[in-house]
């Protein structure tokens, strides 16, 4: 996938700074490649977890079940999730795939989100309350109670420099792939 590319580069801006910005197109791989990638990262501490936010309930079940099928595993060891009624995690799993009102309740809960080392907001560009929530409240937590939690910001149409000046944070592109397209014109 087009966004393997862009990893060494976007793990870089995370080394160097809390909060980065992801820019790919559809179909790149952000949504499945990204949050296994992080596994390794150097300043995630092996208890701590993975946060991938996602808009519906549906894209959190998807994505849970394509990192666990990455992984060979089943949904709710290494990878799992939480939606509105229905969870599948265990005291195993490092990456939840969560909905955007998950965490303003995990946050609620726990303000510092102190078993936490990434919250992944993916398809940013879908913008909502509760994804502009969720955001408000992690850089509150960032900024007032762990200065090394790691915010990433992943979209597919979001104009990514413009939310790198304002948030602030590096941003990383990645191209997508791209095809020869020939014209053909049917006779009338």
């Amino acid at each position: 996938l087009p966004v393997v590319v862009a990893l060494p580069a976007l793990l870089a801006a995370l080394d160097a700074s809390p909060r980065a910005v992801l820019e790919a197109p559809p179909g790149a791989g952000k949504t499945t490649v990204v949050p296994l990638a992080l596994l390794a990262a150097a300043w995630r501490e092996p208890a701590q977890k993975i946060l991938v936010l996602e808009p519906r309930q549906l894209a959190a079940r998807a994505a849970a079940a394509r990192l666990a099928q990455l992984l060979g595993e089943p949904v709710g060891r290494t990878v799992g999730y939480r939606v509105r009624l229905d969870s599948k995690v265990s005291k195993d799993t490092i990456i939840e795939v969560i909905t955007e009102g998950i965490l303003t309740r995990m946050i609620q809960d726990d303000p510092a989100l102190e078993d936490v080392a990434c919250v992944v907001f993916d398809e940013f560009h879908e913008r909502s309350l509760n994804a502009d929530l969720g955001l408000a409240l992690a850089l509150d937590a960032q900024a007032v109670l762990r200065p090394e939690l790691r915010i990433l910001l992943m979209s597919a149409t979001l104009e990514a420099q413009r939310l790198g000046q304002w948030l602030p944070a590096p941003v990383v592109s990645s191209a997508g792939f791209l095809f020869p397209v020939e014209t053909h014109y049917l006779d009338p």
